[in-house]
């Protein structure tokens, strides 16, 4: 059984981290929709692209000469790889995200990862809770992984066993198949149960974080060991739900799991009947 106080510190974990934020003061706007946010340093830069941006009222728009998505993408791209020739941004990767008014409409533009909570546009990822239930009567249990401390974006925290961003293109089945490979050696997500969509906004050192999470559980036999294919995780670790829960709540105050994670990880535990106040915020249609 989960100690209630335990329950309570994630709870508690999880509110301060996620609610009561405001985006940040200035929208990127583009054909008339909100797509990004960004505070009064990053608007000040970014209004230094005269031929990208317009200023309207508190507000950054974005030049009526770049009506097209790759017209878009191509200027956008040259003020990111400004940003990051002036160490503005995490590590370059190479990947890019759509930006679109929501996920299943035609992006607007895509954008480089690495530039996306600069710019704080919304983003989306999959993730999936790796869980083993043994025979009758055992105790579920949960993989968590240990992120790479080369990670641009929080190194060598826990983390699921399967996450990743959605790439342009992509879809939340396709990037969890890759991502399942890639990070735990995971070859079939054939069964894969979708069980929430979760919503993150929150402000991070690299600027503001809008990201929607398509969470999924995936059911592992006893024998199944990860194996981690791209060098983005350095460690996997076997819990039971208590093991994870006083891991959610940071109770030794050494293997801090991030907060996305913290997110999947407590919804799932909330799910699977323990006495837990239900994470916040809550899943959204």
């Amino acid at each position: 059984m989960i100690e209630a106080a335990i329950l309570a510190t994630i709870s508690a974990r999880l509110d301060a981290a996620l609610t009561g934020h405001r985006p940040p003061a200035h929208a990127l706007r583009v054909d008339g929709h909100a797509v990004g946010f960004v505070d009064g340093l990053r608007a000040a830069r970014l209004g230094r692209f005269p031929d990208l941006f317009r200023r309207d009222g508190d507000d950054l728009v974005l030049a009526d000469g770049l009506a097209t998505a790759e017209a878009r993408s191509a200027a956008l791209d040259g003020a990111a790889r400004a940003l990051a020739a002036e160490g503005a941004l995490t590590a370059w990767r190479g990947e890019r995200y759509a930006v679109r008014t929501s996920f299943d409409a035609p992006p607007l533009f895509h954008l480089e990862r690495a530039a996306a909570r600069y710019f704080g546009i919304h983003t989306f990822a999959a993730h999936a809770n790796g869980l083993v239930f043994g025979p009758a009567g055992a105790s579920p249990r949960m993989w968590l992984a240990r992120r790479s401390p080369h990670k641009a974006i929080d190194p060598g925290l826990l983390d699921n066993l399967v996450g990743g961003g959605i790439a342009e293109a992509e879809s939340p089945p396709q990037t969890l198949r890759r991502e399942a490979w890639e990070e735990a050696g995971i070859a079939s997500v054939d069964v894969a149960e979708p069980i929430a969509t979760l919503t993150i906004q929150r402000p991070v050192p690299d600027g503001w974080q809008h990201e929607t999470i398509f969470a999924y559980d995936v059911r592992l036999s006893d024998a199944f060991m990860p194996h981690n294919q791209d060098g983005e995780a350095v460690e996997h670790r076997l819990v039971d739900f208590a093991g994870a829960a006083r891991l959610m709540a940071n109770v030794e105050g050494a293997d801090v799991m991030t907060i996305d994670a913290t997110l999947v990880a407590f919804d799932c535990l909330a799910r699977y009947g323990w006495p837990a106040p239900k994470p916040t915020p809550r899943k959204v249609p």
